[in-house]
């Protein structure tokens, strides 16, 4: 059984950092393209980053560009999303995702909330 498990998230403050990260169990994830969305209240899920299979090709959206760093390490199955320089409008529950085409997997999400 698949299973893609978001840790590290939580409550810090305007300028703050925190590294997310993706745990994914029951299949091996190294040739599938693996991104990070985030969900926040009244709002439509953005997308915020992804990265592809080797880890040298990685997208990022505008609003998280310079400030956040998405990696990977396939031998452990584990995607990363550091966040620096954390804003309020950064307040959102963060998911991973995987897929190859699509994205076929998810994550149960971790709140991220950024005080100001």
């Amino acid at each position: 059984q698949v299973q893609l498990v978001e840790s590290g998230g939580g409550l810090v403050q305007a300028g703050g950092s925190l590294r997310l990260s993706c745990q994914a169990s029951g299949r091996t994830f190294s040739s599938y393209t693996m991104g990070w969305f985030r969900l926040a209240p009244g709002k439509e899920r953005e997308f915020v980053a992804a990265i592809g299979e080797s880890g040298g090709r990685t997208n990022y959206a505008d609003s998280v560009k310079g400030r956040f760093t998405i990696s990977r390490d396939n031998a452990k199955n584990t995607m990363y999303l550091q966040m620096n320089n954390l804003k309020p409008e950064d307040t959102a529950v963060y998911y991973c995702a995987v897929g190859k085409t699509l994205y076929d997997y998810w994550g149960q999400g971790t709140q991220v909330t950024v005080s100001s």
